[in-house]
């Protein structure tokens, strides 16, 4: 269903490489609520995905960009603002990878030069594509950037590895560098801390099936999906929260309040939920 919540609107799209990606439920979500964008991500993601499918079904531009590049990073801008017709309403960060996953070295044997590289493209790739998007006045008062983030940052998850380590840093900076964007520019500036998704980058961390399964069975609301993760990202590209902004937002089914559900405690007991619930009653 539409409301027309970005009629007018025009942004970037940061990260869709496939339809199972979280970018990618936006891009078709923004489109559907009236906005124009440039669809960008790394010259070799390109070519692993099938983004110009989503660039055919949402009527968008493709623009190739390094997030780790100044110079890439200035030309997108420059160039979307140019095809798009003005500047910017929204920006969505939808970038992570991490080596030491990708190569199986565990925390304590990181490789420090994977780890250096994961945390460029992860993490300080946030702050370097809003210092040109700031530096360039390129986006419109009321304007709102937004990056996925995961319960990591917070709490442990041993097999997450050293992106817990960049999700940490990536959140840091949409407070800090929110604070000058909002002050200065009146641009909101939030992560979104999304349940475990199933999408290409993510069922590549060890026992993902795992965190996917408990997540779910803690969360009184079950996990959330990418698309309805792309809802919420379009509520906060929206007028409708126009004062939100430093905010880490949880969405999670209710999974980062709780301590421990019923169904997990259940399973560890060697109980079913239907005894339970009866003797509840």
């Amino acid at each position: 269903m539409s409301y027309n919540l970005l009629k007018g609107k025009r942004g970037i799209i940061f990260g869709a490489l496939d339809s199972k990606s979280i970018a990618w439920k936006v891009a078709e979500r923004a489109h559907e609520e009236g906005a124009t964008f440039v669809l960008t991500n790394a010259p070799v993601a390109l070519r692993l995905g099938t983004i110009s499918d989503l660039a055919e079904k949402t009527g968008s531009e493709i623009i190739p960009a390094d997030a780790t590049s100044i110079m890439d990073l200035e030309e997108l801008i420059d160039r979307s603002v140019e095809l798009l017709g003005g500047k910017l309403d929204f920006v969505l960060h939808s970038i992570g990878m991490s080596v030491n996953v990708r190569r199986g070295n565990p925390y304590t044997h990181q490789d420090y030069n994977f780890t250096k590289k994961g945390w460029d493209v992860s993490a300080l790739s946030f702050h370097r594509m809003m210092s040109v998007l700031y530096n360039k006045d390129a986006m419109n008062e009321w304007g709102s950037i937004i990056a996925l983030t995961y319960m990591a940052a917070q709490r442990v998850f041993p097999d997450y590895n050293d992106m817990a380590d960049n999700k940490a840093y990536l959140e840091s900076v949409a407070r800090s560098f929110g604070y000058f964007f909002s002050r200065d520019k009146k641009v909101r500036v939030n992560t979104i801390s999304q349940s475990p998704t199933p999408t290409t980058a993510g069922s590549g961390v060890k026992g993902f099936d795992g965190f996917l399964a408990y997540a779910d069975k803690m969360s009184p609301l079950g996990n959330a999906t990418a698309l309805e993760c792309a809802d919420y990202a379009i509520s906060l590209f929206s007028d409708l929260t126009r004062k939100v902004t430093l905010q880490n937002l949880y969405n999670d089914g209710g999974f980062s309040n709780m301590g421990v559900s019923t169904a997990v405690m259940n399973e560890f007991m060697g109980e079913n939920d239907d005894a339970v619930d009866a003797d509840e009653d």
